[in-house]
């Protein structure tokens, strides 16, 4: 193992020759949202995440679930409850969730009890099937950093890591930053 870089205490590591299997499971949030008219009217289309990795020609090897199609806030406990159902019963250790922005840090907070994997949040300010758009970078993102961080739950937006304990959403300027900030 070679350790190269330290984030908020967590070690990110890289093991040479480890074969990696990702388990993406989407719930819906704006990178899956697909507006119908100049009223911002929407729904929560199919999930985006398959098209973006196909497109950029990703090649390792990844399965794509679909748990929810929710807006996030819209998401209830018993959908957290669900999510950390399925994420705990995963026989994958790297798992990336495509979440809304809005209540991400909530159910990041709420997966910190499942021990023994890796699991990176990461969602978009703007749809997938916009033309400018930060989902495609998020998801890749969110893709290498389930291959280098240790074990923990973590966010990624904006090009940053976070803590889900040390993360806020300012809405203001439409990204996550550390609370400190």
């Amino acid at each position: 193992m070679i350790s190269f870089l330290a984030n908020y205490g967590n070690i990110l590591h890289f093991k040479e020759n480890e074969l990696v299997h990702i388990k993406i499971i989407t719930t819906g949030g704006t990178i899956d949202k697909v507006y119908f008219d100049q009223k911002s009217e929407f729904q929560i289309g199919e999930p985006s995440v398959s098209e973006i990795l196909e497109e950029a020609r990703v090649s390792l090897s990844y399965d794509i679930i679909s748990v929810l199609r929710k807006d996030s806030l819209d998401m209830t406990d018993k959908d957290r409850q669900l999510l950390f159902d399925k994420v705990a019963s995963c026989k994958q250790r790297h798992i990336v969730i495509t979440h809304g922005t809005d209540t991400m840090i909530d159910t990041a907070r709420v997966l910190q009890q499942i021990g023994g994997k890796i699991i990176v949040l990461t969602g978009s300010i703007q749809p997938a099937r916009f033309r400018f758009t930060d989902a495609v970078f998020n998801i890749g993102c969110a893709i290498t950093a389930v291959q280098l961080l240790s074990e923990g739950v973590y966010l990624t937006m904006n090009g940053q890591i976070f803590d889900p304990e040390n993360v806020r959403k300012n809405m203001d300027k439409n990204r996550f930053e550390p609370l400190s900030e």
